[in-house]
């Protein structure tokens, strides 16, 4: 019988290191390709964006596995597809996700159509998610799940994937918990077997994000304006009490799920900043502002006007939202079979930033797109973010928040 054949994504660390012995073990013929995305290192600190050395562990893992090796240069497609993605983000005063990008656009994307170009049945990542498959009016469909360790369930990271995508995925460490999966690379005697998790952005490294975002967008000078908490503009905010979710008029959802707006007028000014786009709402370093008694928050930013918005404490209400808006085009349906139509409603539970634990939250659908409420506010929701919802263990679907 012919071995299937998976390519898997090595990037020179443990967990992919891992991937590729155990479908090894389990007959696969497998093949290693490291994915080289990224040139500058001017904006990354001290040595902690060593793709040389990555890629040399990579190759050592091949060569201890005895499978075939090669290197792939990304950088092109990523600079186009996410790190400009990245600035025109922040540019509109957004705060965007790279990871979920780069594992939509350029993992199960252009890596996965070079892997099939080697003839692969599969792609495999060292991500801590579970595929399961059921079959539905004579269709298999294929769930994504949760990984069974919770601390390092990266579900999340793959919510933007379809079904075509995820047919071809295989993510062999998902059952496993971190600790076995290093338990694992000793045993085989692999060199990344105590190598430290890689930080920050994806295929980036650890970067000061300043100095990453000041290469297109320069600093200029701006005001830091303090919100006081007892707006009246705040009230809209709140879930009317006693009354059903599903029920609530269209311009109540909005009240409730559009980002509020900010007037200069409306505050004082407490200080400079070197550009409202290096900002994001929840945001609390950075600011440099001293005496406020309380922490001080990012609650709003405008990049027009050049105004970065705060507000102060932890339950300041600007900072913390009952709801949040996703255009109809930036729903997307990881289970397609479950996709709302226009004037239905569902409870899942909901996320909209990695490891934040899941809270309960009603999606409503309308011809908008899709509001979703939660049972308790969320602290710094941030247009441009994604959120994810989950059914158990399984993630439906996501979107890109207004």
């Amino acid at each position: 019988m012919t071995k299937k054949r998976v390519v898997v994504g090595l990037s020179g660390g443990v967990d992919s290191s891992v991937t590729a012995y155990l479908l090894q073990q389990q007959g696969y013929e497998v093949i290693g390709m490291f994915m080289k995305n990224w040139h500058d290192e001017s904006v990354t600190i001290s040595n902690e964006c060593p793709w040389i050395e990555d890629s040399t562990d990579a190759m050592l893992v091949a060569e201890k596995l005895g499978i075939p090796f090669q290197a792939i240069d990304l950088s092109e497609e990523y600079r186009e597809r996410i790190v400009d993605y990245m600035f025109a983000e922040y540019e509109a005063g957004r705060t965007p996700n790279p990871d979920i990008l780069c594992n939509r656009e350029i993992k199960f994307d252009i890596f996965l159509k070079a892997a099939m170009r080697l003839k692969a049945d599969f792609v495999a990542t060292g991500h801590y998610c579970r595929k399961e498959q059921i079959e539905k009016d004579g269709q298999t469909i294929y769930q994504l799940m949760a990984g069974k360790d919770n601390n390092k369930d990266q579900s999340y990271f793959l919510c933007q994937l379809n079904q075509e995508q995820l047919a071809k995925a295989l993510f062999p460490i998902g059952h496993l918990q971190k600790a076995e999966v290093r338990a694992i690379a000793k045993e085989a005697d692999l060199i990344t077997a105590d190598k430290k998790d890689s930080q920050g952005l994806c295929f980036i490294g650890k970067v000061r994000l300043p100095d990453f975002l000041q290469q297109q967008l320069k600093p200029k000078k701006g005001q830091i304006i303090q919100i006081p908490e007892t707006l009246d503009k705040f009230k809209a905010y709140q879930v009317p009490a006693g009354v059903e979710i599903e029920n609530l008029e269209e311009t109540e959802l909005s009240a409730i799920c559009t980002p509020l707006s900010y007037d200069p007028t409306e505050g004082k000014v407490l200080g400079e900043h070197n550009g409202a786009h290096y900002f994001t709402v929840g945001q609390r370093k950075g600011l440099h502002v001293g005496g406020t008694g309380k922490p001080l928050f990012v609650i709003g930013t405008d990049t027009k006007l050049n105004v970065i918005y705060t507000g102060l404490g932890e339950d300041h209400p600007g900072l913390n939202r009952f709801g949040l808006f996703v255009p109809e085009k930036d729903i997307h349906w990881v289970r397609e079979d479950l996709a709302l139509k226009n004037g239905e409603f569902v409870t899942y539970q909901a996320r909209i930033r990695y490891r934040q634990p899941l809270s309960t939250a009603t999606l409503i659908k309308r011809d908008k797109g899709l509001y979703v409420i939660f049972s308790t506010p969320q602290k710094g929701i941030a247009s441009g973010q994604f959120v994810a919802w989950y059914a158990g263990e399984e993630l439906i679907g996501s979107g890109t928040i207004y």
